[in-house]
């Protein structure tokens, strides 16, 4: 049995789409894929994340978007990552600012919606999102020389426009270790089933 301990994005949770359809693609005798929504407090999604490591001791982590800050600061298990947001961070500790005035978090919540289920609560205050720069800042230090590092990019990623989602920052950190795809932020299905499944196969040395 192998186990994948997946960290979704921002305002994402346990029933976020990409992890819940690789639960159908793996037969749960063989793969266990582990889902858990933690807190948009860093720190204290951190603090959930390193307990479930240590419940699960997962052979595989996988990041998603803001999630990949917090795949980061596991060492010592084998990383892939969809659309890693490696300058998300940064844009949320900058934000910290609009937070301390209702217009400004009035308009971080309309720009940020969340979908109902089980979600991430996004708490935009400036005591939250100031702890954001210490979180990425750990994040980094946190990379392995000898570590394993993967991503998938979307060619059609709006997020990039942004800075939220950098292919030079994660080049900067891990050379030309990603692959990008004919799609959005979100992958699609048939990237999932293409181009992820295949790779989370590799790494566990799982034979098809």
């Amino acid at each position: 049995m192998k186990t994948i301990l997946y960290i979704h994005g921002m305002g994402g949770g346990g029933d976020s789409r990409i992890p819940n359809h690789l639960k159908t693609l793996f037969p749960p005798s063989r793969v266990h894929v582990v889902i858990r929504t933690y807190d948009f407090d860093p720190e204290a999604g951190r603090a959930q994340i390193a307990a479930w490591v240590r419940e699960y001791r997962p052979d595989l982590v996988i990041g998603e978007s803001l999630g990949a800050v917090q795949a980061l600061r596991i060492q010592g298990i084998p990383h892939l990552f969809v659309s890693p947001s490696l300058g998300g961070a940064a844009v949320l500790y900058r934000a910290r600012f609009l937070a301390l005035f209702a217009p400004g978090r009035w308009y971080l919540h309309h720009k940020f919606p969340v979908k109902e289920g089980d979600r991430q609560a996004l708490k935009f205050t400036f005591r939250v999102l100031r702890k954001y720069k210490a979180h990425d800042e750990a994040a980094l230090a946190a990379i392995e020389p000898d570590g394993y590092y993967y991503a998938f990019f979307g060619t059609q990623d709006h997020y990039k426009k942004s800075g939220v989602v950098r292919i030079d920052l994660w080049e900067r950190h891990f050379g030309k270790t990603y692959t990008e795809y004919e799609g959005s932020h979100f992958m699609e299905p048939e990237y999932i089933e293409s181009l992820l499944v295949p790779k989370i196969r590799e790494v566990l040395s799982l034979e098809k």
